[in-house]
């Protein structure tokens, strides 16, 4: 180990941006699940909220394509952070991912941000649900309280296809094995031949949980997984009367029906609207390229930055992955994020460009 890295103060800490980070190590957790590990060459702490996720910058096929994957690690070990993908047939992510990066390959990530995550909720008594691969967020979680000796009640439920399907399984069990207040429960969904399984079968439901956890209405609960599984833990809680702010789930991923029918619906608005008046239009300036264009009331400034040409990186479209992060120079627009953004880089003046509409002119550094 070089004295460089080990000199703290060369070392700097991890903050919500563009980083080029490099694949240290790459480990097979089942038979279609990997995890990638990212190092930064110039040592930096990568301090993160257990839960929060990135957006990888990746090229494909010659094409610039932006991704987002939660942060499976705990920032218990800062030097590095980590991803777990799930290879998924005609995924063209997930196959890149696992076809290609390698020890040694270099990447831009940009995070890390999302506000679903265990230090904005504290809680004395948790109950963690997730389903397939959604098991990445709260196992971060699990992770951060067992390397901290936090007195933290974990309830620990996991939804998988089959045994072989299970993400983390040895590395849960030592954990359920080594701590008392840490308690691992385990669904197949079903078993084929030659798999030995004497653990819960079938689906999750509400006979299954309060055996689980009887006092599952006093803890609060983390969930992620599939969209149809996260559809129906809701349905089965709300059916019992639970709590739902005490009730959290990642909220990243494909964009839901209702903001496409918005889009759909935004769309034939504003074919059918009048032409708007010159003295109406907002001034965007990108003062970095030294352009600039006017746009009409409620279009975003990267819709401003795109019908100049000017390509502002995009994952979501929705104010979720941070992405799109610039910095406002000067005017004022009115952002509707959904965590995408920190306190402290808003108080600097950047925006998400996605979701920030000006208010008058406006002047962007880009």
């Amino acid at each position: 180990m070089s004295d460089t890295f080990l000199n703290p103060v060369t070392t700097q800490t991890w903050a919500n941006g563009r980083h080029i980070v490099r694949c240290v190590k790459v480990i097979q957790e089942t038979w279609d699940v990997r995890t990638f590990c990212f190092m930064a060459d110039q040592p930096i702490m990568f301090f993160f909220k257990p839960g929060q996720f990135v957006t990888l910058e990746l090229e494909i096929e010659g094409r610039p394509v932006m991704r987002s994957y939660t942060i499976s690690s705990s920032p218990s070990v800062p030097y590095s952070f980590s991803i777990t993908v799930k290879r998924v047939p005609g995924g063209q992510v997930s196959n890149f991912l696992h076809d290609t990066m390698h020890e040694g390959a270099e990447l831009p990530v940009h995070g890390p941000v999302g506000l679903f995550n265990a230090i904005d909720f504290p809680a004395g008594k948790v109950l963690y649900l997730s389903g397939g691969v959604g098991i990445t967020p709260v196992m971060s979680m699990a992770r951060w309280f067992y390397d901290t000796n936090a007195n933290v009640d974990m309830v620990f439920v996991h939804s998988a296809r089959s045994p072989k399907d299970i993400i983390f399984h040895r590395e849960l069990e030592q954990m359920a094995s080594r701590i008392p207040n840490f308690s691992l429960h385990i669904v197949c969904e079903k078993h084929g031949l030659g798999e030995p399984w004497a653990g819960y079968r079938g689906y999750l439901n509400q006979r299954l949980m309060e055996l689980i956890a009887p006092d599952y209405m006093e803890r609060v609960i983390f969930c992620c997984g599939p969209t149809p599984y996260m559809n129906a833990v809701k349905r089965m809680l709300e059916a019992v009367g639970f709590d739902m702010h005490n009730y959290h789930e990642e909220s990243f991923g494909a964009t839901p029906p209702e903001a496409k029918a918005d889009a759909v619906e935004h769309a034939e608005a504003a074919a059918d609207a009048p032409e708007v008046d010159v003295a109406d239009l907002n001034l965007v300036e990108f003062v970095g390229s030294d352009k600039s264009i006017r746009v009409a009331p409620g279009e975003t400034v990267h819709a401003a930055a795109a019908k100049l040409g000017l390509m502002i990186p995009k994952a979501c479209g929705m104010g979720i992955c941070g992405t799109c992060k610039v910095l406002k120079l000067g005017g004022e627009v009115e952002m509707e994020h959904n965590g995408g953004i920190t306190e402290e880089d808003e108080a600097e003046g950047y925006i998400l460009s996605c979701c920030s509409v000006p208010k008058g002119d406006v002047r962007i550094e880009y």
